[in-house]
């Protein structure tokens, strides 16, 4: 899977907290095929969205 990644956070975040999700529900609400994936090499949440032929 080619992806953009839109932004990054600490797996850390607080107990409750769920800025990644959060993030790409925002995203998904102005149309963008946002998803969240975890990298375990970096122990970060990405919101990605898939590549277009544009990028």
């Amino acid at each position: 899977m080619s992806a953009k990644v839109l932004e990054r956070f600490p797996a850390g975040s607080p107990r409750g907290s769920w800025p990644a999700e959060e993030y790409a529900a925002r995203r998904r609400a102005e149309g963008e095929p946002a998803t969240v994936v975890m990298d375990l090499k970096s122990d970060a949440f990405l919101v990605v969205v898939p590549l277009s032929d544009e990028d």
